[in-house]
């Protein structure tokens, strides 16, 4: 690795750290369809509670941050690139599902960040 992508790369890690208010639109999994050639989203529903934690709306439990957890998404979202993915949700789905700017960036970073692993057939590891 260059000594530019090195420095990139602990920035990017760096940041990946910092505190990130939760949406109350809810949250969304991304993972590749390499089979379909497809960039997905899973869009899940939460209340933020008075700790700021993300709160399952039918249960009233707190979502943990790790480990896998069994819920029904709300809807799934899927696209052949970056662009076209964030198209439909931002631009096409009424209402948006995310209400926060910062929310919006992280994602579109993300869904890039698939799309670069879809087109190199690297592995795609949610930040």
């Amino acid at each position: 690795m260059c000594e530019l992508a090195k420095e990139i790369k602990k920035i990017d890690d760096q940041l990946s750290k910092r505190h990130i208010d939760l949406d109350p639109a809810g949250y969304f999994i991304i993972y590749l369809d390499r089979e379909q050639k497809l960039i997905c989203a899973k869009h899940f529903t939460n209340i933020i509670n008075e700790q700021g934690l993300a709160v399952d709306p039918d249960t009233g439990k707190v979502i943990p941050a790790r480990g896998k957890v069994e819920r029904i998404a709300e809807k799934v979202y899927s696209a052949r690139t970056s662009k076209e993915l964030s198209v439909k949700m931002f631009e096409e789905t009424k209402p948006c599902p995310i209400t926060m700017f910062d929310h919006a960036a992280y994602l579109s970073r993300e869904f890039t960040r698939a799309e670069a692993a879809l087109v190199s057939g690297e592995e795609y590891i949610q930040d």
